[in-house]
């Protein structure tokens, strides 16, 4: 048997005695070291069952309650029949999308758009937050040598603001603006930086993470609730508009500026899991041009250009982590602290096996 930590229900999260999982054909055993605390962690927390399923997945044939964390890194402990290319040992970080490989986006190569898809630690097959983990082969990443264990955990999110700028049309020497400094929004900035955006202009409210905002590499940061974004984004930008917005935020106003912010055939990628059904006044669009996308997640190829962009120092996410704890904390100084200090805190690390 061994420890993991499983949700049960709305605000209610156990640590439980769990069978060890069996390593089979195909599969690699992993032991985590450290998982990081994602805001759809939180949401389910708060207020799920959302996305983790309540009857049966698709494709694992599980449902609640079902092992937490699948931003992780951790050291390979077993390898299955069939794997040869990776040995026991290893340092690795996890990408946790679970898909069917049948549907017509998985034919196309979109893994990420799955009809079934799932995410280990959300739909089954385990998660991060626990002492072991089995994982198909394809969603072990290596980790450089010269990339600490707990900043391999960071590479999940990393590769979604990865895929979102990557998607998007932003070229090197672009104007941008994002809406919202949290731990998305941070990445975002990150990967930005790193790609050469010649203006990197933040939308947020909360003092900390505006802080968080300019440490990371933003040029301007703006606070909605005392500027006319629209006003100042189109002055710093020579009076046309940003050329691409990302929203990290998933609020009603932010989206209303940022739709008015971008240029003529600018675009507004969308990142966001929202909460509440927004609204979109098409002639904003229209009349401009512009265009609203939205993304989801990564694809294949995203984990490894985000894993080699650390490694050659282009992004250095490292003080993104501002608290590590223990599996027995997780709910007060974890779920708790990022409900009530949410402004003061980036990324809480769980330490598994450290």
């Amino acid at each position: 048997m061994m420890k993991a930590l499983r949700f049960h229900g709305q605000q209610d999260i156990r640590l439980d005695n769990v069978p060890v999982p069996r390593c089979g054909r195909g599969q690699v055993k992993v032991k985590p070291a450290y998982v990081g605390i994602c805001g759809t962690d939180l949401h389910e927390y708060l207020g799920g069952a959302n996305i983790m399923p309540t009857t049966p997945h698709p494709i694992t044939n599980e449902m609640v309650p079902l092992t937490l964390g699948h931003e992780f890194s951790g050291v390979v402990e077993e390898i299955g029949d069939g794997v040869y290319d990776i040995r026991i040992g290893a340092k690795v970080t996890i990408q946790p999308i679970i898909y069917d490989g049948t549907c017509g986006a998985c034919r196309e190569g979109h893994i990420n758009c799955c009809d079934n898809n799932g995410f280990v630690g959300l739909s089954g097959w385990g998660g991060g937050i626990s002492e072991h983990v089995v994982v198909p082969r394809k969603a072990v990443y290596e980790i450089p040598d010269n990339i600490s264990m707990e900043v391999a955990a960071l590479v999940e999110p990393l590769a979604v603001a990865w895929h979102a700028v990557n998607i998007s049309p932003f070229q090197k020497g672009d104007s941008v603006l994002i809406l919202g400094g949290g731990p998305i929004g941070l990445a975002v900035i990150q990967v930005l930086k790193a790609k050469g955006a010649e203006k990197i202009i933040v939308s947020e409210i909360a003092p900390r993470r505006k802080e968080f905002a300019k440490q990371f590499g933003a040029h301007y940061v703006l606070d909605p609730s005392k500027d006319d974004v629209v006003a100042r984004v189109r002055d710093i930008c020579d009076g046309r508009g940003a050329n691409v917005a990302f929203d990290a935020a998933g609020v009603q106003a932010g989206l209303d500026q940022a739709i008015q912010a971008i240029r003529a055939r600018g675009t507004l990628v969308n990142i966001a899991i929202w909460e509440k059904t927004a609204t979109i006044t098409p002639n904003w669009l229209c009349f401009r041009e512009r265009k609203y996308m939205g993304v989801a997640t990564y694809q294949e190829g995203d984990f490894q250009d985000v894993l080699d962009a650390i490694s050659s120092g282009r992004i250095q996410p490292a003080s993104m982590i501002t608290r590590k704890i223990q599996m027995d904390e997780v709910e007060e100084k974890g779920f708790k602290a990022l409900v009530h200090d949410k402004d003061n805190h980036v990324k809480i690390l769980v330490e598994v096996s450290p």
